[in-house]
């Protein structure tokens, strides 16, 4: 197995390997691979990776590394954070040194024409991740950053939205969660308080949102708890409630003054956005067309570069046996003033020569 460059790109759906061989990428090639990438794993794991690998080679490979990055190949498409994964993916890679002239030339072309999507089409405009919307609904409401945020739950889901909202600015936290290492782990990101889940019905520290998210399978904030922590507050209050079933007690929105945004709520909006979104896939594939055909061209372009590279040193290799060799007597025989005027005019005559045939080559190529 030969490989002279080599690329590794792990995303939150799929791990991807972009490299460079002159072997035929065969279901015997891709075992061999993942037994030096993965020698950990058993024949049968390695022959089921190979066995249904998705491959693409030459300039579909490119087209699909195009696609990724423009988040048309994704998950849930017109997410911006695709280019930053593959842009990092592609610095770890060259800083081991896997890495080389194609695979950089590919990658540039790639965050290229992914800024390019972001730009001039709507791909991304419209959120559509739960943790986005809800914090775009927060915003609508212009909620204070110093309002009094609760949070019931510190799982993935709600440390991302915490983290998401302190990270714009609100900076009031408080923690409850049924593990209580876990909820003192995210706090301390917060620079916020931590609870045990217990603790949260003797909890008079009030609150102006609540966002709960918990894996519960009934309601954990029961009217009799709401009662409780509102210690006798009147004010509207905001509850988001990603958890699914809902934490919050239906009946707590018939007796109280509440702002209830539920993941069913937010996912109606989301479905919306990812139509707007789909709108836009055409507009994105004929931007990643554009890019395919200039791609192509930068590559001859390149290839005649790297073909050409070494004529510097075969010009200096004849200016040195020019002036050391057939010309030896002749330079001894001169003035310094000479020496120096002669050696002015070999060296502008030497940059000529390297410079010339590489404009003529590109030229030439443009043309065709």
């Amino acid at each position: 197995m030969n490989l002279t460059e080599l690329m590794f790109l792990s995303t939150c759906n799929r791990v991807e390997f972009i490299f460079c061989s002159d072997d035929t990428v065969s279901t015997p090639f891709l075992i061999q691979f993942f037994e030096s990438i993965y020698p950990e794993f058993s024949n049968e794991q390695k022959e089921h990776f190979a066995e249904r690998a998705d491959v693409f080679k030459g300039i579909n490979a490119v087209e699909h590394i195009l696609s990724v990055a423009s988040s048309i190949d994704s998950m849930v498409i017109g997410e911006r954070e695709i280019i930053t994964q593959v842009r990092n993916a592609f610095d770890f890679s060259k800083k081991l040194n896997l890495t080389g002239d194609f695979i950089r030339l590919v990658m540039r072309h790639t965050i290229e024409t992914a800024k390019r999507v972001y730009t001039e089409t709507s791909i991304a405009t419209k959120p559509v991740s739960v943790v986005s919307l809800a914090y775009h609904k927060l915003r609508e409401m212009n909620i204070p950053l110093d309002a009094r945020m609760m949070i019931i739950g510190a799982g993935a889901t709600n440390t991302t939205m915490s983290r998401f909202l302190r990270k714009h600015g609100f900076k009031n936290f408080v923690v409850f969660n049924r593990t209580l290492t876990k909820a003192e782990s995210l706090a301390k990101d917060l620079h916020g308080k931590a609870f045990s889940l217990d603790a949260l019905e003797h909890y008079e520290g009030g609150f102006d949102v609540i966002i709960s998210c918990t894996g519960s399978d009934s309601h954990i904030i029961t009217p009799e708890l709401y009662k409780k922590i509102l210690i006798g507050e009147e004010s509207r209050k905001v509850v988001i409630d990603i958890a699914v079933p809902q934490d919050l007690h239906p009946e707590i929105l018939s007796n109280h003054a509440v702002t209830h945004i539920s993941v069913d709520f937010l996912q109606k909006i989301s479905n919306e956005n990812l139509k707007v979104r789909s709108n836009e896939i055409q507009h994105v594939e004929e931007i990643i067309s554009e890019a395919l055909f200039d791609f192509k061209h930068l590559q001859k372009v390149r290839n005649v570069e790297l073909a050409m590279r070494e004529v510097p040193l075969k010009v200096k290799e004849i200016r040195a046996t020019a002036m050391n060799e057939v010309f030896k007597n002749d330079l001894e025989a001169l003035d310094e003033n000479s020496k120096e005027v002669l050696d002015k005019i070999i060296s502008y005559m030497e940059k000529k020569y390297m410079s010339v045939p590489m404009i003529m080559a590109k030229e030439i190529l443009i043309k065709k």
